[in-house]
């Protein structure tokens, strides 16, 4: 095992900024793809897996700007954060020690995953009679899409995945609980992300800050790039492609890596 460089960072930027909107878990691909990089699974390196999406999801706010400025919005993601907010720091330590970094985990929560999904959009009919508008959704539903989120502490499990297929359990529309689930990730994250530097910050290398600051750029270019298309993508197919990738995905891991 070896210590992040400056390539290893950028590397893993670019990854988070492709993959943290779609339901195939960005966390889970940054585990993975540091464990091919062969770098240490060290307090630091779990604070980068945290901190860089923090990139992803200020291209969020990039490009949806005008709904941060509606208050009925603002509210609503206030309480979708809440269930989150209180779970993920109770379990702070607990993630961070036994979950965050270990491979196994992760191929178990995207195979799961992956069948879940597939079962899911099989099963499934979407309502049409639900408010399509994120300021008129009701206060219970996005509530209930937070403790949803809150499912994805455990990589692997995707917090876009968790929080759609959520959102379409309890009747909302697609294209409405997608938009929801992007922005709600921009209070979870940074929350998420200053907290963990609040509580690691000393414990970071001395190029730490260097590091973290070029995966975040990293991965704020490749989401701006991208966040369209693949919102886009999401909005308008089923999870079913992206189950079989996870059941895939999960399958060439263990066989060539864990075994």
């Amino acid at each position: 095992m070896v210590a992040m460089t400056l390539l290893d960072s950028i590397l893993l930027g670019a990854l988070e900024g492709f993959t943290e909107f779609l339901p195939i878990s960005s966390t889970g691909h940054l585990i993975l793809a540091s464990e091919l990089l062969g770098l240490s699974s060290s307090d630091f390196v779990k604070s980068f897996m945290i901190a860089v999406q923090l990139g992803a999801i200020a291209a969020v706010v990039l490009l949806y700007f005008k709904k941060f400025l509606d208050v009925e919005v603002i509210k609503r993601l206030i309480v979708g954060f809440i269930p989150t907010g209180i779970i993920g720091f109770t379990l702070y330590q607990l993630i961070k020690d036994y979950l965050i970094g270990n491979s196994y985990i992760v191929v178990a929560a995207l195979l799961l995953g992956g069948i879940a999904l597939i079962a899911f959009e099989l099963l499934h009919k979407e309502s049409d009679e639900e408010p399509a508008e994120i300021r008129s959704l009701p206060y219970k539903q996005v509530a209930l899409v937070g403790l949803f989120q809150s499912v994805a502490m455990i990589p692997g499990v995707s917090r876009s995945a968790a929080t759609i297929v959520g959102g379409l359990l309890i009747g909302m529309r697609r294209a409405t609980i997608v938009e929801f689930s992007f922005l709600l990730a921009v209070p979870t994250m940074a929350a998420a992300t200053g907290y963990d530097i609040l509580k690691s910050f000393d414990t970071f290398p001395t190029d730490g800050f260097g590091l973290l600051a070029a995966g975040f750029v990293t991965s704020l270019i490749v989401a701006l790039l991208s966040m369209k298309l693949l919102i886009g993508f999401v909005k308008e197919h089923t999870f079913i492609p992206f189950g079989i990738y996870r059941i895939v995905l999960a399958a060439l891991f263990f066989v060539f890596v864990l075994l």
